[in-house]
Order: structure tokens, then sequence, then C-alpha cells
């Protein structure tokens, strides 16, 4: 383990230190009172869309599974209200596309209380048991890349796991969702904890914390020693030095370990599972009760938010709803500002409030029209060469060439001789690039038009 790399102040090669702007660190999780109607998506995660299993003019229950696929990389959604299905067909999704969806009407007399579930003991259930139980919740990874749990935590037959390394950095900027989970939910992380070690066979977890978080573990610490021996292991809550992009499991598992996964290569090859913290505090949760995912914890913050906080939201919410409630002033056009889900760096604005809050929907950023001028009216400028980008890329790559490729369209060569496909999208290199190029943005295009290619 790496973890005297937290004396020496350093973490992983390259990366960047953004300035820190989590305004809601402090405040605790409150919940959003339920909106009207809710829209649920069906295409939320990676993997096929399931199947809407209920029809218009039904009445369901909050919790209630209304869509469901047997597909290895689709999970079931659940009623996030009780209410009335009203409309099931395309709806606007958040990357301005139409999206098959469940819209339901909540009922009048609807309680916040969850009306399905099936409890269950689990402390006799084997690996396989606990696999399954996860996939009947619905769970996607919470820290925004939203591939079904169920599938991260499958270990193939021919693979061993010795650590579950736990993901507690949120290096993002702005966002605070998990660092209030570890500290709010501190016991329902360890229960979920133990599970994914059950289904893993991992001897042991490693909490990894970025040191601008010193009270989560503190917390974490007394939730370990409460817990006392466990039969599946260890559990650890360790500190990395704040840099960014720490939140990748590549950075982490270099922080922690000093152990450089190779060019393609998964955590799995190293004899490790990663898995986010808000991911893991639901499961400790949702499983014991045998319920469904209906909602999660979304940071709502900002220059243009006058009320922000983390909150318990829905799943399906519309974002105007949030918005209002956090204090956006309703009489400001879209145009007056701007709006991000997720965080700045790694987050996407977004050209239409009539999209809901999903699974992988970690946080809202509104910036008024005014912070946002300076960035607006900035020129891009011809690569100078200058070498910013490949020393802040954490995964060693070369940004510029990158971008000049893509500006020729030349996509196949980025991805056969110039590793596109490591590229997680950090976007390390625009942010320190002076001649303003927006390479992430050319970077993803490029992936969209190669995956096209390949279907």
């Amino acid at each position: 383990m790496k973890l005297l790399s937290y004396f020496r102040g350093e973490a992983f090669q390259r990366g960047v230190h953004p300035p820190s702007c989590k305004l809601t660190a402090d405040r605790k999780i409150r919940r959003l009172p339920f909106p009207p109607k809710v829209t649920v998506p069906l295409s939320q995660h990676i993997g096929k869309a399931p199947r809407p299993i209920v029809r218009v003019g039904q009445e369901v229950v909050r919790g209630q599974p209304i869509a469901r696929s047997d597909e290895w990389l689709s999970v079931p959604h659940h009623a996030p209200l009780s209410g009335v299905v009203e409309f099931i067909g395309l709806r606007p999704g958040m990357r301005g596309t139409w999206i098959e969806s469940i819209v339901i009407r909540a009922h009048p007399g609807a309680t916040q209380e969850d009306l399905w579930g099936r409890p269950r003991d689990l402390s006799q259930a084997t690996g396989q048991d606990i696999l399954q139980a996860i996939w009947d919740t619905g769970m996607v990874g919470l820290g925004g890349a939203a591939f079904p749990t169920h599938a991260k935590l499958s270990v193939p037959k021919q693979a061993k796991v010795h650590t579950l390394v736990v993901n507690g950095c949120e290096c993002e900027p702005y966002l605070t969702c998990d660092h209030r989970v570890m500290v709010e939910q501190s016991d329902d992380l360890i229960a979920g904890i133990r599970y994914a070690m059950r289904a893993t066979g991992a001897e042991r977890a490693i909490i990894g914390i970025e040191d601008n978080k010193p009270d989560a573990r503190s917390v974490l610490r007394d939730a370990i020693a409460r817990a006392g021996t466990l039969p599946e292991g260890e559990i650890f809550a360790e500190l990395v030095p704040t840099k960014y992009p720490q939140g990748a499991e590549k950075m982490l598992i270099m922080a922690l370990f000093g152990t450089e996964m190779p060019a393609g290569g998964l955590p799995i090859a190293l004899g490790m599972v990663v898995s986010n913290v808000g991911t893991l505090a639901a499961l400790g949760k949702l499983l014991p009760a045998g319920q469904g995912l209906t909602e999660r914890v979304v940071t709502v913050t900002g220059s243009g938010v006058a009320r922000p906080g983390d909150y318990r939201v829905i799943l399906g919410t519309p974002l105007k709803f949030v918005l209002d409630y956090a204090g956006v002033p309703a009489v400001h056009a879209l145009d007056a500002r701007q709006v991000i889900l997720g965080g700045p760096m790694m987050g996407q604005a977004i050209g239409s409030l009539d999209v809901p809050i999903t699974k992988g929907v970690s946080g809202v950023l509104v910036f008024r029209r005014e912070d946002m001028q300076v960035r607006e009216t900035r020129q891009t400028y011809p690569c100078i060469k200058c070498g910013e980008c490949v020393e802040s890329c954490p995964m060693g790559l070369n940004p510029s060439t990158l971008g000049m490729l893509a500006a020729k369209r030349e996509y196949e060569l980025m991805g056969e001789r110039y590793f596109l496909g490591d590229c997680f999208e950090c976007g390390c290199c625009t942010y320190v690039c002076p001649s303003n190029i927006p390479l992430v943005q050319q970077f993803r295009v490029a992936k969209q038009i190669l995956r096209e290619k390949a279907a």
C-alpha cells in the first residue's frame, strides 16, 4: 500500500488542483418535497433499457417495479412515488435526445413512505444471492458512471479479488453529496461495504478519502469500530492527498497502492474492485429491506442558487422543480444562466430544464450569466504546443496531438495509435489549455463516432 505517499504530498502523476468551491460541505442533507409528477427514463445506464411492466392508467405504489429486463447490463426501475401511470412514451433526455419514459402523476394522498419491499435476512446468503439482490434494487454507480452495480461486483471465475476499494474522494469542485453521505450514513455505508465484500470475496476494504474531508474519515473510523470484528475481513478508512481527478478509479488505486493499471486494463486484473460510497451506502439500506432504488442525494449549488445544499431527491423529479425549491429565480430564462448536470470538470451543460433527475445525476450547478461572461467571450486560438495538456493528463496521453487529429477527423488514428480509449474525459487538458481549445469535447465526439462505426 502506498499510504506513505500521503506524507509526501503526492498521489499520482500529473492532474490539476482546481479551486475548491465546496460551499455545501457543512450542511446536512435535506429532503426535497415530492413533485406532482415524475418522469422515469427507461435508459439511465450503460446497457439495454428495460421494458415497461405497467400500463397507462395503472395505480402504482412507491417502490413498486415498473420496468424490467433480463439483459445482464440492464437494471429494473421502481416507482419513485405512489400515483397513476399517466404516460408511456418519448420524453426529453439530458443529452438532447428523446427517451422512452414512464410518467407517473402523484396521488394526492401519497406519502414519502416506501410501500413496496420484501425484507430479507441476508446473514446466510451466498455471494451469488447478494448479487441477485443488488440486481433487483436497480442499483447503478451513483458516482455518475451509472454502470450496473451487480455487474461491476461480479467476479469472473478465473479471477480473484482481494481488495474492495471504496471511492470516497469526490474530487470534483462544488460536489459534496458523497461527503455528506459518508458523514450522515456511515453505518449504512459500512453495511453496504460488507455486502460488497461478500459478493466479491474481498478480504479487505479500503475507503479512500481526500484529505479535505477529515470529518468523514473520523466518522467512518467510529462506524468501523462499532461494527467490531467482521467475518468478511477488515475495513480501513484512509486519507489521500487532494488532487483532481483522484475520484477516477485508476488514480485512486495509484494513490493508495502505487500500482499503475495497464492501458485498457480493469481493477479486477489487479485483484481489486472499486465502488462509490454513495452506491454502497444505498445498498446498505436497500438490501435488508428488499427495496428498489427510488431516490438519491444530489448537490445543488453554484452562484445562481439561493439555497444551495445536498438534497435527497426522488428519481424522475423535474429539474425545474429542483431549481425552484433550491431558490433559482424562475424569472430568469435559461439563456440567462448556465445549468450543468454533474461537476464542473466532467459534467455537461444542458439545453432544457424539461429533464428529470436520474440515477447518475450527482450534482446540479447553476451559474449566473455575469459569472459566465468571461468564459463565453473568450476566444479559441490555435494550439501553441506549450505542452500544458500533456503535463496535466493523468493517463499520460498527448491531448495536443489528439486534438489536432480530431480537427482532421482522423478518429481511427486517434484510437489505434494514440490510445483515445484510455481517456476518461476528466477535462484536465481543457482546463489548462491557454488556447481555450475544447479538447475533451472533441474527444467525446471522436469516441461517439468510433462507437457508432463499431456498432
